[in-house]
């Protein structure tokens, strides 16, 4: 006889039916899919997702370099023993749909995966910086999904909708199944976003200045932690404000490139009052003055903005201010240096010869 705990999770009589015609419908198919997880370069916050089987928990990505990534040099990651693989028995559908843009043309195949097990639990025992993708056979051999939402769940049904997008060609860059395929050494965007996030454990050469930006990490816009609690800040560069100021650029002895470059730069804050605002602001005044990475080509100034939520009827502690730069795009080729690493030398022995001294001539 089942146990009152036993018998709260039995399957009802319809979810019983529900899955018989499940399992019929798929002929018992499963999907499988592989833990990968967040790693985001120290030089430019850029996020790859890495296969977890070809990281290691002190991997170098995840040292104390970069402060978006949690696992500390020779640390352990936060789930100790993770799933390597979840193998999910359910019902399979997608819809595809051909999109035609200014720059590319690709299709989208919207992923509906209908399952017996509660997905979400596997899930919820991870943090933001891994995930799971899914990966489909057959005709489709080669497309990879991952889920967005939940959907639709009826718990007499005793099944569970997940939906989500397969992941777009230009996105499989992002997507590294080979530690071959992710260069460290490299900056992805162009823009003057390294030198802000530059600013994260920020303290000026003179501390007594009692100013700095030790306690707010800034993430790049677009790319902030999920559900990640303040203070915190995005920094988003206006695309269209990225703007040559020079006429020409400078092409330096080593073949470098310097181009003189003017940006709108606007910093959106979370979770922070008047003071600290007001001690950032200065931090980036002395920042900008230390080291002379950019220049101010405005009057900034902090200013508060509204963000709401009805079920509560109060605001966030939100703020904003608009930074206009200039600075120089750079790109250190050191064509030299890299023709001396990669010269194979060659050596040849040749016999000292010694001869009698000679006053007269020496």
């Amino acid at each position: 006889m089942p146990t009152a705990a036993e018998a709260s999770f039995a399957p009802t009589p319809l979810s019983s039916d529900l899955r018989a015609g499940i399992e019929s419908l798929s002929a018992q198919q499963t999907v499988t899919f592989t833990q990968y997880i967040k790693v985001i370069l120290p030089l430019d916050g850029f996020v790859y997702w890495v296969k977890a089987d070809i990281l290691s928990p002190s991997a170098i990505l995840n040292s104390p370099l970069s402060p978006y990534n949690s696992v500390y040099w020779n640390g352990q990651p936060a789930i100790t023993t993770p799933a390597r693989t979840i193998v999910a028995k359910g019902s399979l559908h997608f819809a595809s749909q051909k999109i035609q843009d200014e720059t590319e043309s690709y299709g989208v195949n919207k992923i509906t995966f209908t399952s017996e097990e509660p997905l979400h639990q596997d899930f919820s025992q991870i943090n933001n910086s891994m995930i799971y993708i899914g990966t489909l056979g057959g005709a489709y051999s080669g497309v990879r999904f991952a889920f967005s939402n939940r959907e639709n769940f009826y718990k007499q049904a005793d099944i569970w909708h997940y939906v989500g997008d397969a992941i777009y060609p230009f996105m499989d860059t992002q997507i590294i199944d080979s530690a071959a395929q992710i260069n460290t050494s490299e900056l992805i965007v162009s823009n003057s976003l390294p030198l802000w996030l530059k600013l994260n454990n920020y303290t000026p050469t003179l501390p007594s200045y009692g100013f700095g930006n030790t306690m707010m990490p800034l993430f790049p816009s677009h790319l902030v932690d999920p559900n990640i609690p303040p203070p915190f800040a995005s920094v988003h560069i206006y695309p269209e404000s990225t703007q040559a100021i020079a006429s020409t650029p400078r092409i330096g002895f080593r073949s470098s490139h310097q181009q003189l470059t003017k940006e709108r730069v606007k910093i959106t804050i979370y979770g922070l009052g008047n003071s600290y605002a007001m001690d950032f602001v200065d931090c980036i005044n002395q920042y900008s003055s230390d080291y002379d990475f950019f220049g101010l080509m405005n009057v900034p100034t902090m200013r508060d903005e509204k963000v709401s939520q009805n079920e509560l009827g109060i605001i966030a502690q939100k703020k904003s201010i608009e930074y206009e730069i200039s600075y120089y795009q750079l790109r250190a080729r050191h064509i030299a240096r890299q023709i001396i690493g990669q010269a194979i030398p060659t050596y040849t022995t040749i016999p000292a010869e010694f001869y009698p001294y000679d006053p007269e001539n020496p």
